[in-house]
C-alpha cells in the first residue's frame, strides 16, 4: 500500500516548459542539506560527464557509418534514390492510392469513350453536310471550273505548239 503511495507521488512525466518555469522560482537551496547539495553536485558531473562521452560515441560511430558508406559506394543521391524508391512503393500500396487510381482509370475510359463518341458525331455531320444540297451545288461549281480551267489550258497549250510550228525555223 505505501508502494502505491509512494509511485503515486512520483512524477513518471517529463517536466513541461511551465514546469520547469514553476521549479525555478522555487529556492530549494535552503530545503537540502550541505551533503545531499554535495552529492547533487557530483551527481550532476557524472551525468554531464555521462553526456560528454555519449556525445563522443555517437560522432565515432557516424563517422565509421559514413566510411562504411564511402566504401559501398552508397552516396547522398542513392540514398535520395532508395529513399524516394521506397517511398514511391509505399504510397502505391495503400488503399488510398489504388482507390484514387481506380477511379481516375475509370474517368480516363469515360473520357475517352466520350470523345470517340464526339468523332463520331463530327464525321456524321460532315457526311451529312456532303450530302447536302448546298454542297453538292458548291461541289459541281468546282468541278465545272476546274473543268474549264483544264480545257481553256489545253487550248491554249495547242495554240502555243500551232504558232511555234508556223513561226519556227524552216
Amino acid at each position: 500500500m505505501e508502494a502505491q503511495q509512494a509511485q503515486g507521488l512520483l512524477e513518471t512525466q517529463p517536466l513541461h516548459e511551465t514546469d520547469e518555469e514553476t521549479v525555478t522560482d522555487i529556492d530549494f537551496t535552503s530545503m537540502i542539506s550541505e551533503e545531499e547539495r554535495e552529492e547533487l553536485k557530483i551527481e550532476l558531473a557524472k551525468l554531464e560527464d555521462e553526456i560528454s562521452t555519449l556525445r563522443q560515441v555517437l560522432a565515432a560511430k557516424e563517422k565509421h557509418l559514413a566510411e562504411i558508406k564511402q566504401k559501398l559506394g552508397i552516396n547522398l543521391m542513392n540514398e535520395l534514390k532508395q529513399n524516394f524508391s521506397k517511398s514511391w512503393h509505399d504510397m502505391q500500396t495503400t488503399s488510398a492510392y489504388k482507390k484514387t487510381h481506380e477511379t481516375l482509370s475509370h474517368a480516363g475510359q469515360k473520357a475517352t469513350a466520350a470523345i470517340s463518341n464526339v468523332g463520331t458525331a463530327i464525321s456524321k455531320k460532315f457526311g451529312d453536310m456532303r450530302n447536302s444540297p448546298t454542297f453538292k451545288s458548291f461541289e459541281e461549281k468546282v468541278e465545272t471550273t476546274v473543268t474549264s480551267l483544264k480545257k481553256s489550258s489545253t487550248s491554249i497549250s495547242g495554240q502555243h505548239d500551232l504558232w511555234i510550228s508556223e513561226v519556227g525555223p524552216k
